[in-house]
């Protein structure tokens, strides 16, 4: 079997720094959301993708309980931690996640063995492609895979979510990990994330996703998500429910006297997206592009001026994504905010009109054009099969 290019480069990284061929590969998927942002923390409905852009772990056994971590994408850089102590964050961000993830496995009573593992992957950092979560999927994988640990999807899952909650410091949903363990090709999953039930969602026949990066990263980590988080609370409890999930728009406005403007308003966007997000799953299923792209442009303005999460740079993209479809199929911003990704649901036909808008009409903040990924959705994590170690 032929590997792709990012396997070989973990492959390759793991021989040059540790002079043997690794035992393992695994891979995580990025994933893109086509609709039902910050709903997942409020126990709402979120309807992602996983994407043919991986994160690979090669790994193989290290004597004793010692870990080393090889980066490939961050200038080889490595970082070395023992299982049999106790585990702490470092500077490097991308290190957090490897040291999380092994540590809530831990918590988790697994027997992890002692380990060495290159990383690579082409998931953009800071795109709102979830980076984060394919680095933390792959890693659980190849430990658990290495260790002879056999862990369902969905619960592994939870545990890299908390290790991004716990360790890393950011109050994420489950949706990013959950995605990335149980995509399926060709499917969106429309996620229950309060039940944790996947309903697999056809993607149409000759569509596709155009994802555009607005050149302006973001920190999920940072304060802004986690402000969101914490108004979204308040909110709930001002309105005496578990979460957002809980409340229709008719109780949203009935009962919103007393609660400030700000908690309001991103209380009306996760109310709203959570019914965007069920009607968009159903007319998905249905192959009716019209309808999604309205559901698409109402969820962009929501997160514009309810839950203010988007900039200027990324308005702008999402409008030019949008000229060229012209009704069939729709563009809005994915991923936490503050910058990251545009995405485009296109039929096949109209693809190349979206990618020269953007080319033509489109500069990043440093005047640069912007990078344009036309993706398909692909399968969930897993270890990489009968690869070629010669």
């Amino acid at each position: 079997m032929t590997i792709s290019a990012t396997q070989a480069r973990a492959r390759d990284a793991y021989r040059k720094h540790f002079g043997s061929e690794p035992t393992l590969l695994y891979r995580a998927p990025g994933r893109v959301n086509l609709i039902g942002e910050h709903t997942d923390y409020n126990d709402g409905f979120v309807l992602p993708a996983a994407i043919d852009r991986e994160t690979v772990v090669a790994i193989g056994p290290a004597e004793g309980q010692q870990v080393t971590a090889i980066a490939a994408d961050f200038g080889e850089d490595r970082d070395v931690f023992a299982l049999d102590q106790a585990i702490e964050p470092v500077k490097a961000e991308w290190a957090n996640y490897v040291r999380g993830m092994a540590q809530a496995m831990l918590a988790e009573g697994m027997p992890l063995v002692g380990a060495q593992m290159a990383i690579a992957g082409d998931v953009p950092l800071g795109s709102g492609l979830s980076s984060s979560a394919a680095l933390e999927i792959a890693v659980g994988s190849a430990l658990a895979g290495l260790s002879g640990i056999s862990v369902e999807p969905t619960r592994l899952a939870q545990i890299a979510q908390r290790a991004e909650n716990e360790f890393v410091g950011c109050a994420c949903g489950i949706m990013d990990q959950l995605i990335s363990t149980r995509g399926q090709e060709g499917h969106a999953l429309l996620i229950d994330c309060r039940s944790l039930d996947c309903t697999a969602v056809q993607i149409p026949a000759g569509v596709s996703i155009v994802i555009a990066h607005s050149g302006v990263r973001h920190a999920h980590a940072g304060g802004e998500y986690n402000d969101r988080r914490q108004q979204c609370e308040t909110a709930a409890r001002h309105y005496g429910v578990a979460a957002l999930r809980d409340l229709s728009i008719e109780q949203l406005e009935e009962g919103k006297a007393g609660l400030d403007d700000t908690s309001y308003r991103r209380a009306r966007h996760v109310v709203t997206e959570n019914a965007r997000t069920e009607a968009a799953a159903q007319a998905l299923a249905q192959g009716d592009l019209r309808t999604i792209g309205q559901l698409m442009a109402g969820s962009h303005q929501s997160m514009r001026d309810d839950f203010e999460i988007t900039v200027p740079a990324v308005d702008q993209l999402a409008a030019i994504m949008a000229a060229p479809l012209e009704s069939e199929g729709g563009a809005r911003m994915t991923g936490g905010g503050f910058g990251g990704c545009v995405i485009a649901l296109a039929p096949n036909e109209r693809v190349a009109a979206v990618v020269k808008a953007i080319s033509d009409q489109y500069r990043t903040p440093e005047g640069l054009p912007a990078d344009v990924f036309v993706c398909q959705a692909s399968a969930g994590a897993g270890r990489v099969a009968n690869w070629d170690a010669g």
